[in-house]
């Protein structure tokens, strides 16, 4: 598969497409121009420049002020890459930093950024090749660009830092000698556009929101199981209710519940309560709620990635060279937040009936087992999802709260959209160890109500589980059964 990179509107769907099918980047014929032209415009200015412009011809941050001779612009493009690279902290994994090797290039080849071909070309080199610069998570303050990671991605462009590559970390001079790349000497204003840009923020975005999908519709089925083996009710998802209260999100989830459920007999079953708890009860507003979010976050990631966030932005046409603040990862920061928070909820309300089931309720054995004193059963999974939701709730404190002034006070406002990022994966993750345990709940709770069936496409997802993930008579370590069912999340034909 190849995708061609022009200025048609990136959507995450494409997206995905592309990182699934392990597609190579090809820079189309309108990139190449843009980019070409912008660098030219460029370079004819600086020969008869008659003003100081910031970043190309000036120091950066509060030495904005200082001129730099002609000769050594250039070194003053290399300073910045190798003075900023000053990450710290875990590594980010791979599948995040091949996105900011796309989404770079991406935002490069508009031509506003006054980049050389040959740069954004090896940016596609890289990617294409699965030559994953390292990547560290701590260091951006999520304005002026994602500043040290980005400082990291762009390294290895000069022959310096490392890469990923087969598996192995190592030297990026050591994998260049063998590809027989040479290094790029950066010409004025580039190392500037590579690291003013939001593409750590906004890679770590595009993996969750494609997550949060996948989470969404797998907290579905897993709930409407929760629902079924719990013998709750189906009068909550049914449509009148929800003309009443017409949130999309909303629904959506009743119309996927009775989709669901079509043909369970135990969802038939007459009931002796008049009511579920809210876990189950108010599953379309909870799960409505995150899926209205989700699409949200989503269509402002998606102006995101279509968007140049460097700065200065140069425009060849209008002659015009204006530094501004596109850099400034406020207009995603404070969304990021909000998915948290969304995600969060989704994991909370899972576990609060994961907790309904083991609770020796409607039929169903304490703790999902036969014999329970003898045995714990499902006792302690239920006290794992527990720590996770608390854990999720102390980082789900929006990051875009906080603002620390940096450079003598010149870049006085900050978003901290990079810690925004950072949590929000950090929650996506807790979130689908929550459902994948609710999901393992759920399951033994239905071996409790055989013979009685739940819908074919339930019972489907049973079977296929059960393949890796037995019934459980008795105690066992059941740390390896949590961890393959989160691997069973991970398959995406049952969605």
């Amino acid at each position: 598969m190849i995708h061609v990179i022009s200025s048609e509107r990136l959507t995450l769907d494409r997206l995905k497409e592309i990182l699934d099918n392990h597609a190579k980047l090809v820079l189309g014929d309108e990139a190449v121009h843009a980019i070409n032209k912008c660098r030219k415009y460029l370079d004819d200015k600086m020969k008869d420049i008659d003003r100081p412009i910031y970043g190309i011809t000036t120091g950066f941050g509060s030495l904005y002020n200082v001129t730099i001779p002609a000769d050594e612009l250039s070194q003053l493009q290399y300073n910045l890459v190798v003075s900023h690279a000053c990450g710290a902290g875990e590594t980010v994994r791979p599948e995040i930093v091949k996105l900011m090797l796309f989404l770079k290039a991406q935002s490069l080849s508009y031509g506003h950024s006054g980049v050389q071909l040959a740069t954004v070309q090896r940016l596609v080199d890289m990617f294409n090749e699965d030559i994953l610069p390292v990547v560290y998570q701590q260091g951006s303050l999520g304005a002026s660009g994602d500043l040290a990671p980005l400082a990291h991605l762009s390294l290895p462009l000069l022959g310096l830092g490392e890469v990923l590559y087969k598996g192995r970390v190592r030297p990026s001079a050591e994998v260049w000698t063998e590809k027989g790349w040479e290094p790029i000497t950066l010409q004025s204003k580039e190392g500037l556009a590579l690291l003013n840009g939001t593409q750590f923020m906004s890679a770590h975005a595009v993996w969750s929101i494609l997550e949060s999908k996948r989470l969404s519709r797998w907290a579905d089925l897993i709930g409407a199981m929760s629902l079924d083996v719990y013998d709750g009710r189906i009068e909550p998802f049914l449509p009148l209710t929800h003309q009443l209260r017409p949130h999309v999100g909303q629904i959506l989830t009743g119309e996927r519940f009775l989709e669901i459920l079509e043909g369970s007999e135990l969802i038939r079953r007459p009931k002796e309560h008049v009511q579920d708890p809210y876990s189950f009860r108010c599953i379309p507003q909870v799960h409505g709620a995150v899926k209205d979010n989700i699409l949200y976050v989503k269509s402002v990631i998606e102006n995101e990635i279509n968007s140049a966030t460097d700065n200065p932005n140069i425009f060849p046409d209008e002659d015009m060279i204006i530094s501004a603040g596109n850099f400034h990862g406020e207009p995603i920061a404070i969304p990021m937040d909000s998915l948290a928070i969304a995600m969060s909820e989704l994991a909370s309300i899972s576990e609060r009936r994961t907790f309904q089931l083991i609770n020796g309720v409607r039929g169903l054995p304490k703790y999902l087992v036969a014999e329970p004193g003898l045995n714990s059963g499902f006792m302690i999974p239920q006290y794992t999802a527990a720590s996770i939701v608390s854990q999720n709730k102390g980082l789900c404190w929006p990051a875009t709260c906080d603002s620390i002034p940096s450079s003598q006070g010149q870049e006085d406002h900050v978003s901290m959209g990079s810690n925004a990022a950072t949590k929000l994966v950090r929650v996506v993750d807790n979130t689908e160890t929550v459902l994948a345990i609710e999901l393992f709940n759920a399951a033994q709770a239905l071996d409790f109500r055989r013979p009685a069936k739940t819908s074919p496409r339930l019972e489907r997802i049973y079977r296929d589980y059960r393949t890796v993930v037995p019934f459980l008579d008795h105690d066992t370590y059941m740390h390896p059964y949590i961890a393959d069912s989160v691997t069973f999340l991970r398959r995406e034909e049952y969605l």
